[in-house]
């Protein structure tokens, strides 16, 4: 495969040219408490490539290797036209050519195991879970995702790399009288099978909540200091931080490019952030990226200033800033975006139990639960809570909705735990069309914020 590939791309007129062609499986199971609602193993292949001529640049997807010649010369043709016109010319931040094979060698190999064990596993949790009292849902998934790729560019990178994930996912509906409520768990992460092995005990305590919470007080309205959980900590840091830290979606909005600028100060010192993509075990970790760039370690935030950001090699020289290999693809007919890979918020030196003692009248806020941003100001939601009085956790409470403006909300993290923990599923949406990648993720220990609007029952 990579001696065709690299004798298309030598072929190509362009002045750079790269390929990328995969091979993707993927495998999902998914459960309505007794009802099968799907079921499927879908194969599919294809390829993409990339031309750069004089400042323009095309692409093309394919999806028949005899269709290889073929794209290039189009892209290549399609290249030269836009860079004839374009005024602002594109260019290519330099790396050092890259070749070999990265393979995923995990101790428990998914890939080895049949569709029936898989949904043997699923089925054993399920059963597990249908006694709980007051659970009337259960929606439970088990999902792989498998990506063989080789990469060529005509600078003489020429590399075969694997990704794989599997994850098992529950969400739990429980009920009473008119109050519905629900919690989530997803466990794995990884291309270790072995992480979706023994976890019952974390389905059950997960859903137990669910039933709890019918019972339970929606939270109060009003600002409030909070504890957020690394779950709710991880989805805040890379819904409202991380994609403005994306350089590519930042490249094309002056307000914020000129709001984001390296050295400038924008957090607490206490905070620091981190994108990650060598810490293997959690969803992100990947050897290389979709453009050829070994993945590395970049700092966003350092003592409350903004030291780095995630580029492709097209904006790493836009920005004049260095490659950081965070340029993803989720399938052949896309081409490659910047995309965080592990984003997370360093670990400080506090405790759990000190930051709920610091605070009189506040909330511990528990679970991811979607959300939005617009600009910097963000809306998340959360599974639940503990309201805090007295430096004690106190009642179960439902209905939680987080709101603020994220420069002012980032200076007001006083405390920042010494417990980094990283969610065990990935997922990111971003570009249009959207693409979801499931190889992204995010972490955080526990985190204090001084002041935070809090929506709820009144």
């Amino acid at each position: 495969m990579l001696d065709r590939l690299s004798r298309a791309v030598g072929a190509s007129k362009s002045d750079y040219t790269d390929i990328r062609y995969e091979e993707d499986r993927s495998v999902t199971i998914q459960y309505r408490n007794e009802e099968l609602l799907q079921l499927s193993a879908p194969v599919s292949n294809g390829g993409h490539v990339r031309c750069y001529t004089d400042g323009g640049k095309a692409i093309h997807s394919f999806s028949r290797l005899e269709d290889l010649q073929k794209g290039v010369d189009e892209c290549s043709a399609h290249a030269a036209l836009a860079g004839r016109y374009r005024k602002n010319k594109l260019k290519l931040e330099p790396t050092e050519p890259l070749r070999g094979e990265f393979k995923v060698t995990p101790e428990k190999d998914p890939r080895d195991l049949s569709l029936d064990e898989k949904q043997k596993l699923l089925l054993h949790y399920r059963d597990v879970l249908k006694d709980v009292p007051r659970i009337v849902v259960l929606d439970g998934a088990y999902t792989d995702w498998y990506s063989k790729r080789w990469f060529v560019t005509n600078e003489g990178t020429t590399i075969e790399y694997d990704l794989l994930i599997s994850n098992i996912r529950f969400k739990f509906t429980a009920k009473d009288g008119n109050v519905v409520q629900s919690t989530i768990l997803s466990v794995g992460g990884s291309d270790d099978y072995s992480k979706l092995l023994d976890r019952e005990e974390d389905f059950l305590a997960r859903a137990k909540i669910a039933a709890e919470l019918t019972q339970a007080e929606p939270v109060k309205s009003g600002s409030y200091p909070v504890v957020l959980d690394p779950s709710e900590a991880g989805v805040f840091i890379h819904e409202a931080f991380g994609h403005l830290s994306e350089a590519d979606g930042l490249r094309d909005n002056p307000a914020f490019r000129s709001r984001l600028q390296l050295g400038e100060k924008i957090a607490s010192d206490v905070l620091n952030v981190t994108d990650d993509g060598t810490i293997y075990g959690v969803p992100g970790w990947h050897v290389v990226d979709d453009e050829g760039v070994k993945t590395r370690r970049t700092e966003l935030i350092k003592d409350g200033v903004l030291s780095g950001r995630m580029h492709s090699r097209e904006t790493a020289a836009d920005f004049s800033e260095p490659l950081s290999g965070n340029m993803r693809a989720v399938g052949p007919q896309h081409t490659q975006i910047v995309r965080m890979s592990n984003i997370f918020i360093e670990e400080g030196d506090a405790s759990f139990e000190d930051m709920i003692r610091s605070i009189d009248h506040g909330y511990y806020i528990v679970g991811a639960k979607g959300g939005q941003t617009s600009g910097d100001q963000f809306t998340f939601g959360a599974q639940y809570g503990y309201e805090i009085r007295d430096g004690k956790l106190g009642k179960l409470v439902r209905d939680i909705n987080m709101s603020g403006r994220l420069f002012e909300t980032m200076k007001r993290i006083s405390m920042v735990g010494n417990d980094l923990t990283f969610e065990e599923r990935g997922g990111c949406g971003k570009g249009s069309p959207m693409q979801l990648n499931v190889k992204s993720g995010k972490g955080s220990p526990h985190i204090k914020i001084d002041k935070v609007t809090l929506g709820g029952g009144q």
